[in-house]
């Protein structure tokens, strides 16, 4: 440890000394104009009601438009600290009884203005205006809606210190407008849209913002936004005087009706085509309170039209991870957000049915959710599985908070191995706690402790089997951050033993346990500069199994710079050492001297690691943008097999290499090509372990807001695969949809023995989707 500590304080000097040239002094400032940042009042303001409904067509000519409250004085908070905006902007707010009705009018040049026709959620990589919503006014949780400037809609959940969730939809109406003098969009929101504290007298937490991409991705907030304490929702303003809004309940249900017909190769010559499979589901919601939620689910729809995006998988030690997609699973999936991930609802593979029931009264959050489950599996024997989830959650002080997580997994799968007729039962139970105290304006403690219990086959190196037992493990995570101005710094660790088990979420290792500490320094803002903004992190972590064995160390740096000309362009590097051991991968040795072990040859591997890493990315107009990561790392190990069959890891140089580029050559069409490299050969061999490649093409024309045809290809000749996806889609709103599209796979195959690989369809999927929104309110 006396080396990494020389290692460590090396490092601390090196920031201390670069701070100097990194932290400006006011003087530096001079150029920029500081407004006067009292012309935003916090104080709250009143939103007015509104005798007629505005028409949502984007013009702003309505005579009610008049009777609304407009903000002025944006104030430009990115890249500049706090400084006038480089355009005006207005906004306009009011309501009615059952609609929140917000407006924008943003000056601008014509030919500057970036807007186009592009697919829901992708607003914010243009010109964009958007608000937030705290509608329960705690300080924790927002809404953020936005709008381009045709209007296309993006729309989310932001949770304080753990970042926007973009997977909510809300159905709302919004239009935009492109005209002489700049641009203008109008929107209206149900309130039943949304989930809000009800009553007279109310507050919301409440800001606006307007992006102006071309000037480095200017934003410009309603509310000032400093720099020297963490926290975004905190710093909101507030507004009031919705108090005639009429509380409904609704219910909405979404039937969706899919057909599909795969086929799949049998033979070379020989493809089979099963009937077309008809598949009926539906998902419903009833908005008991506007703060309570119940969710239900039939058969729910499987995301046929998107597929997971493909990743290098050679020489993977660990499970790799992919984003939910399904609509049913995404809605208020905030709720059971942690800081371990307990719940992963991918786990849920096939359900029958599944109940959620979530919201909030007072300071006390809660989610319910509950499914029965058929598991994938080619084993005809298998039962249904029982899953279960409890969120609770309550406020404590200003933006401190303590909650409790259970989840159950229950699930028997018959077996008959030597022709015994037995069963399994797969029990697993998670429960535990955390939670988060904010200490001061700068920083706050978050934890949490989790234990399982579960009856399943735990792996035991000694006997090199699977032993059916119960096991009870633990798993916990904290961290503790200070955030000022031009400084951060923090410590933080995790681990999961060998025996935790969470079959409802996502461990990526166990019998591991990781301690770390960070520190970092940013700039002061120079909107004018060549560069900037700049930033440079440094970390240290050790790693150790729960045995007290050492599996490894890091060092590691970085440094990150904003661009003038909206580009972004770092580097970074580390230091450390991995030790890896065979019964980590199986069998034990009986002895030193044996060599039954999981390893051909010696039983611990040790290799010091170095290497590092650089990016640049650049978008040079509203047609075109670019990015490229180059990386290096030194004694990787490498995990496959040998030639003969067996596991021994040696070190090798590994390196690997990103390319892409966006095209827009029209305000409809979209096209993203990518190339992604990873190679990894023996030092002392000098033998390729894996030379991977992945080439992509994403193709996107836009006919209208809501008629699209998308097309993807992806080849990877690692495994000589071509994946391709062609979709026609008309989503006219959430919950409304229609798609028909096909998919299919190809691999190089040999069927002679020392033959040419041939291209070969594998399978391919036609399918058509439809679903429909009925609400109604009761």
């Amino acid at each position: 440890m006396r080396y990494f500590s020389a290692l460590f304080c090396s490092l601390l000097l090196t920031l201390n000394v670069y701070s100097q040239t990194l932290i400006p002094t006011a003087s530096l400032n001079s150029d920029t104009s500081t407004v006067d940042l009292s012309k935003v009042k916090r104080e709250p303001f009143v939103v007015p009601k509104l005798d007629v409904s505005p028409v949502i067509d984007g013009k702003l000519d309505d005579e009610i438009w008049k009777n609304a409250k407009v903000l002025r004085d944006f104030i430009q908070t990115s890249p500049g600290d706090n400084v006038a905006a480089s355009k005006p902007t207005e906004m306009m707010i009011g309501y009615d009884e059952t609609s929140l009705y917000i407006a924008f009018k943003c000056w601008d040049e014509k030919d500057k203005i970036r807007g186009s026709l592009i697919g829901r959620d992708e607003a914010f990589g243009e010109d964009n205006v958007r608000v937030w919503f705290d509608t329960y006014d705690d300080q924790r949780r927002a809404y953020i809606i936005g709008f381009n400037p045709l209007g296309i809609q993006q729309d989310g959940i932001v949770t304080e210190n753990q970042g926007t969730d973009f997977n909510l939809d809300i159905v709302m109406e919004s239009k935009g407008l492109i005209e002489d003098w700049g641009w203008s969009v109008e929107a209206k929101i149900p309130f039943k849209s949304l989930r809000y504290t009800a009553g007279k007298g109310k507050f919301w937490g409440f800001n606006a913002a307007r992006n102006i991409d071309r000037f480095n991705d200017e934003l410009d907030s309603w509310v000032p936004l400093p720099r020297n304490s963490p926290g975004f929702i905190s710093k909101f303003g507030k507004l009031t005087g919705l108090d005639e809004i009429k509380t409904e309940r609704t219910f909405e249900i979404i039937p969706t009706l899919t057909f599909k017909e795969t086929g799949s190769r049998v033979s070379r010559t020989k493809f089979s085509n099963p009937p077309i499979e008809p598949d009926f589901g539906f998902t419903a919601k009833l908005q008991i309170s506007p703060n309570v939620t119940l969710d239900a689910a039939y058969n729910p729809d499987f995301a046929d039209t998107e597929a997971d995006a493909p990743i290098v998988e050679a020489n993977q030690r660990f499970e790799n991870f992919f984003p939910e997609k399904r609509p049913f699973f995404l809605e208020g999936y905030d709720v059971f957000n942690t800081r371990i991930q307990a719940v992963y609802t991918r786990r849920v593979q096939n359900p029958d049915v599944a109940l959620k029931l979530t919201g909030k009264t007072g300071k006390n959050s809660f989610g319910i959710f509950g499914a029965v489950d058929q598991p994938l599996s080619d084993n005809p024997n298998k039962k249904k599985a029982y899953v279960g989830v409890m969120r609770l959650k309550r406020d404590v002080g200003a933006e401190s908070n303590i909650g409790f997580l259970a989840t159950t997994y229950n699930f028997e799968q018959r077996n008959i191995p030597n022709g015994d007729l037995f069963s399994e039962r797969q029990k697993n139970n998670v429960y535990g706690f955390d939670g988060r105290w904010k200490i001061n304006e700068q920083s706050s403690f978050s934890a949490q402790v989790l234990r399982s219990t579960a009856v399943d086959r735990f792996y035991n190196p000694d006997t090199d089997d699977d032993k059916y037992e119960k096991g009870n493990g633990i798993s916990h995570s904290f961290g503790y951050s200070y955030d000022d101005k031009n400084k951060g710094w923090g410590f933080g660790g995790n681990g999961t033993s060998g025996k935790y088990r969470s079959n409802l979420g996502f461990t990526r290792r166990t019998d591991s346990m990781n301690n770390f500490v960070y520190g970092n320094l940013r700039s002061d803002p120079k909107p004018k500069a060549f560069i900037i903004n700049k930033s440079l992190n440094t970390s240290f972590g050790v790693r150790n199994d729960y045995k007290g064995r050492l599996q490894g160390w890091a060092l590691e740096f970085n440094l990150n710079t904003d661009l003038k000309g909206n580009s972004e362009f770092g580097f970074g590097g580390f230091v450390g050492n991995e030790t890896i051991y065979e019964d980590e991968f199986g069998r034990r040795r009986t002895s030193p001297t044996a060599t039954n072990g999981a390893f051909l040859g010696d039983p611990k591997r040790s290799a010091k690691q170095g290497g590092g890493f650089t990016y640049f990315n650049k978008r040079f107009n509203k047609r075109f943008s670019f990015y490229t990561s180059a990386n290096l790392n030194f004694n990787n190990f490498d995990y496959d097999l040998d030639s003969n069959g067996f596991l021994d890891p040696k070190k090798g140089t590994q390196w690997s290499f990103d390319l892409g580029t966006d095209l827009k050559p029209t305000d409809k069409l979209n096209v993203n090509l990518g190339y992604s490299k990873s190679k990894l050969t023996q030092n002392d061999t000098n033998i390729v372990a894996f030379d991977a490649n992945i080439f992509e093409f994403r193709s996107t024309y836009q006919f209208s807001r809501f008629v699209f045809v998308k097309a993807r290809l992806d080849y990877d000749t690692l495994g000589s695969r071509l994946f391709g996806q062609y979709t026609f889609g008309w989503t006219p709103s959430p919950g409304k949809a229609f798609y028909v599209g096909y998919n299919d796979n190809w691999r190089k195959l040999s069927y002679l023995a020392g033959g040419q690989r041939e291209l070969t369809q594998l399978n391919r999927t036609f399918f058509m989707k439809f679903s429909y929104l009925f609400r109604k309110t009761i």
